[in-house]
């Protein structure tokens, strides 16, 4: 099968070429099925697969998971690693919402003891965790050293304090904090943004999502998860709120600048850049890094009120609620890495927007507690249908740079989705399937409604088939508080 307009050539039935060709460097490598690709025919991502093939340094391949849909620069759902020495780093390939992320919370409870409690429950988390555009928290508004302590450690800060354990940062990518932040170089007016943003969803398609593990396809792996059938689960996904957006829009000026210092041709604007060694790369680098570190701050804040939630609601103790992370991971990042490049260990600067870190088996940056069995791999659906949790393989470490897909994938731009949505009770469609859901406005859950994304299991399925991850348990919604 091929496609005139971008001479896609098939692969396989679940990985597909668009060839070198012009100031292209590599080629293309989309993931999805045929009936799915056909979609992703209708927006400009694909055209944003090709223009990120122009980027000085790229290794291997332009790469593309199968919930890729436009964004800013790469498409979300977008892959690239870069040579340190040749390569450039790009704001357009880690996103504004810088470490935008997702957490999976394991309990000793099932689905039978909440039942009937799901309204306190959902609504004591909805009262717990502020959500919406600028929510902020009254009860803690940080001063502007101690934001800068928060962008120097991360979730680190938040145990130091008294909001988790230690325990919990042996389950975060990169143990809640990424090495060489530099809080200098983040610009006043994100700090500002940051000061009472920490412990909040925001907006958006963030949620606190409580659920239930619906199937198991691996009852070992799951067990060594921690997760077995009918046992709740909590999933939190949000980012470093304004501080990273303003981070992000900071530094887009400065990388506009430095793509003409360098004399880099571009393809797209938005995809500005700078070489990781120079001046400009470096500093980009530790702001963003800061900014990735609020984001682990943040879910880990969100993870003591959500423990808290649920102890009041319930009116149990931590020994009877056992809520502890089984994993959690970055969506919008770049970050040194070792990779296989010709059959020799090379570092590399990995950029993953909308794509989550698949590591395998044995693998150094592997939690002790997954060796055997590989990274978990979170990946959410929309408010109506289900996620799943798998774990990395080796395929992803070899093919992909050990990354998958971040979730479903949008297919409706929120407009469309609102109109779609007119005249409908979003909330009473979803408790009518047995979902409470509570969000800071109705125009949230009309841009959010399910069909406004892919069905994550034909996305899920993908990325199985094609061997970049092993699916382990789906889970279900119960309730949910939406951003």
């Amino acid at each position: 099968m091929t496609d005139d307009k971008y001479k896609i050539q098939k692969i396989d039935d679940y990985r597909w070429r668009i060839p070198r060709e012009g100031k292209m460097r590599v080629d293309g490598i989309v993931y999805a099925d045929a009936h799915m690709l056909e979609d992703i025919q209708k927006d400009e991502s694909l055209q944003q697969v090709i223009n990120v093939s122009f980027l000085p340094g790229i290794i291997k391949h332009s790469l593309a998971m199968p919930d890729i849909h436009w964004g800013y620069g790469f498409p979300i759902g977008g892959v690239a690693a870069f040579d340190m020495d040749e390569g450039v780093v790009s704001p357009g390939g880690v996103g504004y919402d810088i470490n935008c992320g997702v957490r999976l919370l394991r309990t000793g409870l099932y689905r039978v003891e909440l039942v009937n409690k799901l309204e306190s429950v959902v609504n004591t988390l909805f009262a717990n965790i502020p959500s919406g555009v600028g929510s902020h928290r009254k009860d803690l508004k940080l001063s502007q050293q101690e934001v800068k302590n928060v962008l120097k450690n991360g979730a680190r800060w938040a145990v130091s304090l008294g909001y988790g354990t230690k325990e919990d940062l042996e389950h975060i990518e990169e143990k809640g904090c990424i090495a060489g932040a530099n809080p200098e170089l983040v610009s006043g007016r994100a700090i500002e943004r940051g000061l009472a943003q920490l412990g909040t969803l925001g907006s958006g398609n963030h949620f606190v999502e409580v659920g239930y593990v619906s199937e198991v396809y691996h009852v070992e792996i799951a067990r060594v998860l921690g997760l077995e059938k009918d046992g709740i689960t909590i999933v939190v996904h949000t980012g470093s709120r304004g501080l990273g957006y303003q981070v992000c829009d900071d530094f887009l000026r400065v990388m506009i600048n430095a793509a003409r210092k360098y004399s880099i041709e571009l393809p797209d604007r938005q995809l500005c850049c700078a070489p990781i060694n120079s001046q400009e790369g470096r500093e980009y680098l530790a702001a963003m890094a800061c900014a990735a570190n609020y984001a682990f701050a943040n879910r880990q804040m969100i993870t003591h009120w959500v423990r808290e939630s649920f102890e009041r609601a319930l009116h149990i103790g931590p020994k009877e609620s056992k809520i502890s992370p089984v994993y959690d991971v970055c969506h919008n990042i770049a970050k040194f890495e070792d990779h296989i490049v010709e059959g020799e260990k090379k570092r590399l600067c990995v950029h993953r927007k909308g794509a989550t870190r698949a590591f395998p088996p044995n693998h150094p940056d592997t939690p002790d507690a997954y060796k055997a069995v590989g990274q978990p791999v979170l990946i959410p659906g929309d408010m109506g249908r289900c996620s799943y949790v798998l774990v990395g393989t080796e395929k992803a470490y070899a093919d992909t740079f050990g990354s998958t897909c971040h979730g479903a994938g949008r297919v409706m731009s929120r407009g469309q989705a609102t109109r779609t949505a007119k005249g409908r009770s979003i909330a009473q469609e979803l408790k009518e399937k047995g979902i409470l859901v509570r969000a800071d406005s109705r125009a949230t859950l009309d841009e959010e409604i399910p069909e406004a994304y892919k069905n994550v299991t034909e996305v899920v399925d993908v990325v199985e088939h094609a061997g970049i991850s092993k699916k382990i348990v789906q889970l279900k919604p119960l309730c949910v508080v939406k951003g």
